[in-house]
Order: structure tokens, then sequence, then C-alpha cells
């Protein structure tokens, strides 16, 4: 079944071309995902329905035969850029978006003025122990940062209040200057001064952030640290960033700091140790006792081991993927020194080599 796209933007098959237009600036900024309460998927049926109507080409094909005159392949094009994308058969210019909503939530490129479509990204370090590398663990990191206001949801209207048209702009977000030169007179488009590129302005401002949608607070975020992390790893926490407004927040980037254990090497998810043995128990056997990120085990030393030796403790090493990988201890047969005279008798008595 086709889709109805007067429908979906709330206006009858005679509405006006700036209708069609405000029905879509308020139905997006309702629903954009961004927003508190807002719908992803209804979005895009927004935005794909002001893609046809709002174009008179693409209105006349549509009046003439349906949502199906649009039908094609979905995606985007040439690689995933961000020039637009095509969906449905309708070719979506994110230049379109801008000139709408001046930048806001992100689509620019159609003005000569870009604002920023999200907030700056952060960047923290963290510092764990080697034991949090090797198990994992959860972490608080604070920080300053920029967010939406409380108050007013980071729109920048007082509670209660409206938003109205930008008087200075008419709604467009933009005002066109003349600027003569030697060439002639050109003609460019810059951000309104008033309204910043939004088309709108608040009735009465926030009290709490005086109109600017934004405020600073220092904010602690609990970090759920995978284990198997390696010195010099990154986490990336998708919009925790700085915010701006009518846009989406940057990320937040945890450069992760592991401190050395001086009794373990890491080799991979494997852990490497050294443990040394006596001439006599290195020719008769026995156990001794090692060190390993689950506390002390005992290793059994089989009868002329050799000094060099790799003993593998299954199990004992790195976690990752639900899985851990091995300790690897590493044998040094030490020599006797300093023998008395006797114990030197004995050993030219027993003439093992």
């Amino acid at each position: 079944m086709g889709k109805d796209y007067y429908q979906i933007l709330g206006v009858n098959k005679n509405a006006s071309a700036e209708e069609i237009k405000k029905a879509f600036r308020t139905l997006a900024h309702q629903h954009h995902p961004d927003k508190a309460g807002g719908n992803e998927q209804k979005f895009k049926e927004i935005n794909e329905a002001y893609q046809v109507l709002g174009d008179p080409e693409k209105r006349q094909k549509f009046d003439q035969f349906g949502s199906a005159a649009f039908d094609g392949a979905q995606g985007f094009p040439g690689g995933g850029g961000f020039g637009g994308f095509s969906q449905g058969g309708v070719n979506f210019d994110f230049g379109d978006l801008g000139d709408i909503f001046g930048g806001a939530f992100g689509f620019g490129g159609g003005r000569q003025t870009q604002r920023a479509s999200r907030g700056r990204d952060l960047q923290v370090d963290l510092t764990l122990t080697f034991e949090e590398s090797v198990f994992g663990a959860t972490k608080d990191v604070t920080l300053s940062k920029t967010e939406a206001c409380e108050r007013c949801g980071g729109i920048g209207a007082e509670p209660g209040s409206k938003m109205k048209q930008c008087s200075t702009c008419n709604g467009a977000g933009y005002q066109v200057r003349v600027q003569r030169t030697i060439l002639g007179a050109i003609q460019s488009k810059v951000e309104c001064e008033a309204c910043h590129g939004e088309g709108e302005q608040a009735e009465k401002k926030c009290s709490q952030c005086n109109g600017s949608g934004l405020e600073k607070k220092r904010k602690t975020l609990s970090v759920d640290v995978p284990a198997g992390i390696e010195d010099g790893n990154s986490l990336r926490l998708t919009g925790q960033g700085e915010a701006i407004k009518s846009g989406r927040s940057g990320d937040l980037y945890i450069r992760l700091r592991v401190k050395p254990d001086s009794r373990f090497v890491r080799d991979g998810y494997d852990l490497r140790s050294e443990a040394a043995v006596g001439f006599t128990m290195a020719a008769l056997g026995g156990e001794i006792e090692v060190e390993t990120v689950d506390g002390k085990v005992e290793l059994k030393i089989t009868a002329g081991l050799q000094s060099g030796t790799e003993l593998r403790l299954r199990g004992k090493g790195v976690g990752h993927n639900g899985r851990r990988g091995d300790h690897i201890v590493t044998i040094r047969v030490i020599t006797p020194k300093n023998l008395s005279k006797k114990q030197r008798e004995l050993l030219e008595t027993l003439n093992l080599f």
C-alpha cells in the first residue's frame, strides 16, 4: 500500500508550499531522535514526505501516481557519504534540511554559512590497575562539560512559553547581504544574527540559561571497561561530549592507561612470569608456589626440569570474549654458589654428568 505524504505531514492536498514547510518544521522538531521523546522512524517518514511535497515537480508526480512513483533502492550512495541519501526512490538532500533548520539537528550544506552539526568531542584519561585490565571493571569518570539546560530542555525558552518565528529573517534562519565590489554586487547568505540560524526565537528566554539552551555541568559517568583492555586503548561513549543547541552532542573518548605490574608481562591474552627453583628441586622434582592474577597457586616441578622450560597454567591469563588466556611460567634453575667443602665433595661423588 502506498504512502500518503499529505497525511504524514498532516496537511490537505491543497496546502500551500509555506503550509507544507511549516508542518514539516513542526513535526521534525517534535520527532527528532536526538530530542526527548523523539521517534527516529517517524522522523524519517516526515523527511521523506517533505522531500516530495516540498518540491513542485515531485509533488506533481506524487499527485498523479502516488508514492509508487518513487519506489526504488534504499541506502547510502557512494559508500555512506553525508551529502544526502536515497530512500524509497526519494533523493534526500541535507542542504534542503539545512535551509529549514538553519543547521539544527546536524543538517548543513544548504547554506553558505554552515553551523556545527554536533558538539565537540571530548577526551579524558582513565588509569586502570593491571588486574582491572585483565578482568574488566566498572569505573567512574568525572568531567566538566556543556549539557542541555535542564530547565528548558535545551530549547532556550522559559517553560510554558512558546517559540515564535524570527522577525528578523522571517523564519529563514539566514539573511541576504549584498556587498559592492569592483566586480559588481555580490549577494551572500549569512546566518541570522537574531536567531543564530534557527528561524525561531523564544517569546521568553529561559531564566536559567538565558536562552542559550546550554549550561556547564560537572558530571560523573559510570564506565564499563571490558576485560582484556590494553594500555593506550580508547573507549567511545556516543553523545557524552559537548552539547550544542538544536544539535547532537559530541562523543566522549576515554583513553585508558594501565599501570604495569612488576610480577607479570602481558603477551597478547597470555601472561608471563619467571620462577626460580633450586638445583635439587630441578633434579628431584616437587612443587613451588607462584603468583598469578588470581592469587598464589601451586605449580608442579617434574624431576629433571631444565632451566628455561615453560610451564603453562591454563585459564589464568587475560580475559577476552568470555574466555581467558594462559599464564606461562618460565623456570630458572639456580646454580648453587659458595659451596662448602663437604657440599663440593658430595657433588663430586654424585658425578651426575
